[in-house]
């Protein structure tokens, strides 16, 4: 809910799950309990990471083994009784249309680049960045942050952040310049926002790990992850690491798209790039550069978008893969406030 401050001209931030999500239901792992399930039970679910039914649902029974305490009698008897809260089998396509009205998006802070990405970056998927450095990256991310908390008017999806740093280059104090440019409280733009220095690949998914607690409220719309690939390559070096690699990579891309779904979350990854003269033109940029990751992280993002450098201070965003947009290109700069259209 965003109100007005009494003042100056600038716009209060307040997160009302209620309000801005009322048509999404984010079932607890506690409704169990009235289907017969042991407290017990569900207090060692969510000391293995599961807050929420749909969770449960999508935690296949040899993981759902794993957790300590649970035996396949009992991970049966929670399966069950999960189903019976959530419908996890065949709906009608009208019914999935109706799902998919539940989708926001954010605004990119670019009217062209919303363009091409159907109104910005949106909610219950990936959207992954790539592009050589001084692309605008970074800075669409911390633009990002503070668009997500915008009124819906105004392009926003009126929620919290969460901000997922592995480069080291999050800065509180850009955001400032950023809210200034929308008329809201600096302050309370960085109160919105949660975040957590990934100091290696392991930390960087037991962060995302414990998101379902954090996303559990219904009050975050967006999480960001600058970069993905980083610390992967400092952790994985040579040919005869990329195989576990892209397993642990794989893994970590599972539990983002599940959490966009199940939480209805904008997943927003920043990816670097490298040379490659022989790439195929379908991944690879006009000068042989390719995003990091390979397949595993083609197939994990639903729309990936290549950002290049143009004329002057202009940048070039291309649209390389959405399920629902047709590729294509849109200019945009990098102003004080943040990612904007060109002059």
């Amino acid at each position: 809910m965003v109100t007005m401050t009494t003042t100056d001209t600038r716009r209060t931030l307040d997160s009302d799950p209620d309000a801005e999500n009322s048509d999404f239901t984010i079932f607890d792992v506690d409704e169990l309990q009235n289907l017969g399930i042991n407290a017990s039970d569900i207090q060692k679910l969510r000391a293995a990471g599961i807050y929420a039914i749909s969770t449960v649902l999508s935690t296949t029974r040899r993981n759902l083994l794993k957790v300590k305490g649970l035996s396949e009698v009992k991970v049966d008897k929670i399966k069950e009784a999960a189903g019976k809260i959530i419908n996890a089998g065949f709906i009608s396509a009208t019914e999935q249309a109706h799902n998919r009205k539940r989708v926001q998006a954010i605004t990119t802070g670019s009217k062209q680049l919303d363009g091409i990405l159907g109104g910005g970056v949106k909610s219950m998927s990936i959207t992954e960045v790539f592009g050589e450095y001084r692309c605008g990256k970074t800075q669409m991310a911390h633009t990002l942050c503070v668009t997500a908390q915008l009124p819906k008017d105004m392009g926003g999806a009126e929620g919290k952040v969460v901000y997922i740093d592995t480069e080291g280059t999050f800065r509180p104090e850009r955001l400032r310049d950023i809210a200034d440019r929308f008329a809201v409280d600096p302050d309370q733009v960085c109160d919105n926002i949660t975040y957590a220095r990934a100091l290696n690949s392991e930390h960087q998914m037991e962060l995302i790990e414990k998101l379902g607690n954090t996303f559990a409220d219904g009050s975050y719309r967006l999480l960001i992850v600058d970069s993905i690939m980083a610390q992967f390559r400092v952790d994985y070096s040579g040919r005869g690491e990329l195989n576990e690699r892209q397993q642990k990579l794989n893994q970590m891309l599972g539990r983002l798209n599940r959490l966009a779904e199940e939480y209805n979350v904008a997943v927003f990854m920043t990816n670097q790039v490298q040379s490659d003269p022989g790439a195929s033109a379908l991944f690879a940029a006009a000068d042989g550069r390719k995003p990091v990751g390979g397949h595993v992280l083609a197939h994990a993002s639903a729309t990936r978008i290549l950002l290049r450098k143009g004329r002057g201070e202009e940048r070039v965003a291309k649209l390389q893969d959405s399920p629902d947009m047709p590729e294509r290109e849109a200019a945009y700069c990098i102003g004080e406030g943040g990612i904007q259209d060109s002059v």
